[in-house]
């Protein structure tokens, strides 16, 4: 796995980097030797955030974790893809390397050994709606987001010759816009 680590407002040592590479090299078993890992380091009201995204073919996994110690937040995101992979096992198992899900007992885990039998919940799509895709620019899009009081606002880019496009309001309040890659 190739690991990418960026610090966000903050100088970290390197014995930092070195612990997220160790736990996150653990995942190496799910993925296939193309991997990569991008690791985003912050410090933002005394949390200590990380932003884990890996990237292994064409599927990408990405959580955010915060705590008050950078080491435990590690821990988190380490945990949180995992339990991300589990949750999606069946999903997964195409796309990820072959026995990926064969568990190997390491001598140290052997009293600690509980297994993962987590119920598998199918998809259920709750409600579909359907309206007209309007032609606007990414400016309007945000607009019409915000009036709706909505996360996300889909459209046909009036800047992009009509390619379907998405806005969404990112964590941080910015605005984020999706397009279609024709």
């Amino acid at each position: 796995m190739k690991f990418e680590f960026t610090d966000k407002k903050v100088n970290l040592p390197n014995k930092v980097h070195a612990y997220a590479e160790k736990k996150i090299s653990k995942l190496d078993r799910y993925f296939k030797s193309d991997a990569e890992a991008s690791i985003v380091f912050s410090v933002e009201k005394n949390r200590n955030n990380a932003e884990l995204t890996i990237r292994s073919g064409g599927t990408i996994i990405r959580v955010a974790e915060s705590t008050s110690d950078m080491f435990a937040t590690i821990d988190a995101a380490v945990a949180s893809v995992e339990r991300q992979i589990r949750k999606n096992k069946t999903r997964l198992e195409k796309r990820l390397r072959e026995n990926a899900f064969e568990r190997v007992v390491e001598t140290e885990e052997i009293s600690s050994f509980v297994t993962d039998e987590e119920t598998e919940e199918p998809i259920s799509i709750a409600r579909t709606k359907r309206f007209p895709i309007k032609l606007m620019s990414p400016e309007e899009a945000v607009l019409q987001m915000n009036l709706v009081d909505h996360t996300f606002f889909a459209f046909k880019n009036a800047e992009a010759d009509g390619a379907f496009s998405v806005v969404y309001r990112r964590n941080d309040g910015g605005y984020g816009l999706i397009e279609d890659d024709i």
